[in-house]
């Protein structure tokens, strides 16, 4: 599968970031999505000491999360590491895994943010709008944002806010871990982003998209 949108990669940062301003309007904050079949994970690794970016991706049936196909790509690494701007420095080689696929995910679940962004538009959002797929950003760790206390029980939630704005969720994916913080990617809305999230994750915090990407990523 290709990509739905293109535009240059090789920018400054200051280019990135104008960037991100001009294509976060394209972000769709409801629902659009048919049936869910398929179901892809992403993760990046760096090879080299960070010289190649690895880029996973693991498509699992849905719902009952049985693997059905992976594909892997590796390319130089030509971005610097720049928070919140990781999506240009990992996202050329993600498309490339993604060319590998025979099939089209219906969703994909990313190890990242999406709107829960200073910009509204991190590594879930952009990878949603260049390939036009519904997509969720599931991130182990917060960028911005402020929220209140997590109940303890798995499934419980709480906004995460920046300013006056919900930008995302805080969801226990497993009770007595540290929380997910969950949010819209493209093509959905936060509470269906939520409900995905959980109904990919099993008796560990993070959803098996995620882990299986990761085994990818990290051979």
């Amino acid at each position: 599968m290709r990509s739905h949108l293109h535009h240059p990669w090789n920018l400054t940062p200051c280019e990135a970031r104008a960037l991100q301003e001009q294509l976060r309007d394209r972000v769709e904050c409801r629902d659009r999505l048919g049936p869910v079949r398929r179901v892809a994970g992403i993760d990046v690794g760096f090879e080299k000491r960070g010289a190649i970016t690895r880029a996973a991706v693991a498509v699992l049936g849905f719902p009952d999360l049985a693997p059905l196909e992976e594909a892997v790509a590796r390319q130089p690494t030509r971005f610097p590491y720049v928070p919140g701007l990781l999506s240009f420095r990992e996202i050329p080689a993600v498309l490339e895994a993604f060319e590998g696929l025979r099939r089209r995910p219906d969703l994909i679940v990313c190890d990242g943010q999406g709107y829960a962004h200073p910009r509204r538009f991190g590594l879930a959002s952009h990878l949603g709008v260049l390939l036009n797929l519904p997509s969720i950003g599931a991130a182990k760790t917060r960028l911005i944002g402020t929220h209140g206390d997590v109940p303890p029980e798995r499934g419980a939630w709480t906004p995460l806010v920046d300013g006056d704005e919900v930008i995302g969720a805080v969801l226990r994916s497993r009770a007595g871990v540290k929380p997910l913080y969950v949010s819209i990617g493209h093509r959905m809305s936060l509470e269906t982003a939520v409900r995905y999230t959980m109904a990919c994750t099993t008796r560990y915090r993070l959803p098996e998209t995620t882990r299986a990407a990761h085994r990818l990523a990290s051979c």
